[in-house]
């Protein structure tokens, strides 16, 4: 497997952002925004629902490595051979609303089942922040054994901040900085900081271990192009600030 070029130098630069459009977004003009914006932001790479059609949007807008989440195997073949880069089992919060729990033994099913359809291709697999911390470890470190390249951190929808403000970032962002914490000390991966991560906690992701960070609410629910890119430019220069100072 060769990561992306880009890609493998974010990661071990350890500046890596990942814009994630919504793993049930399938609306072109609001995906091709979140691209655009993390195109013009500055970001390393977008993450974007499992069409075919929406892969090939992506791919005329911007040159950033196109990852695509889903949860069934055989929806990233299409997208495999529409173009995508990469691929994500994961972005599960938006399942947790429904009722949809994804326990230990079916992700790593998913991701057996995903390897063998798709040897070559970079894999990412998101830990489920329902397990505890212990378990997502375990979970991780099996993950990497059945062939995930990237793993990827999550919490952002089980956290209940009571203080608003940058206490209240902090505090959201706590379960999966967290795990990012136990899981980057386990495993010789990259692992990604996902879900509830705003540019006051992208640095503390890294300080925790992260090689990057992923932002999907932070970016993809703002109503206008323009309040996208700054908020990808204030990630950016959060993450930025953070390479400058660990030099220093």
């Amino acid at each position: 497997m060769t990561m992306h070029s880009s890609l493998q130098r974010a990661f071990t630069n350890r500046y890596a952002l990942k814009v994630i459009s919504g793993l049930h977004n399938f609306d072109s003009d609001r995906t091709a925004a979140v691209v655009k914006a993390a195109d013009l932001g500055g970001a390393t790479f977008v993450d974007i629902a499992a069409d075919p059609a929406l892969v090939k949007l992506a791919k005329k807008i911007t040159n950033l490595p196109i990852c695509v989440s889903a949860v069934e195997p055989e929806k990233f073949v299409q997208v495999v051979a529409a173009g995508a880069d990469l691929i994500e089992i994961g972005n599960f919060d938006s399942f947790y609303a429904q009722g949809r729990r994804f326990d230990a033994p079916e992700v790593l099913e998913l991701t057996r089942q995903t390897r063998a359809l798709l040897p070559e291709i970079t894999l990412s697999v998101t830990v489920p922040h329902i397990l505890p911390l212990d378990q997502q470890v375990q979970l991780a470190e099996e993950l990497v054994t059945a062939g995930a390249d990237i793993i990827q951190t999550e919490g952002g929808t089980s956290s209940q901040p009571t203080h608003s403000g940058s206490l209240g970032l902090i505090e959201k962002a706590a379960p999966t900085l967290a795990a990012a914490f136990e899981i980057s000390h386990a495993v010789s991966v990259p692992v990604l900081c996902a879900s509830g991560i705003s540019s006051v906690t992208a640095p503390l992701a890294i300080a925790a271990g992260a090689a990057g960070v992923g932002v999907g609410a932070a970016i993809n629910q703002l109503n206008s192009e323009v309040a996208m890119i700054a908020a990808v430019r204030g990630l950016v220069e959060a993450l930025s600030k953070t390479r400058v100072e660990a030099r220093g």
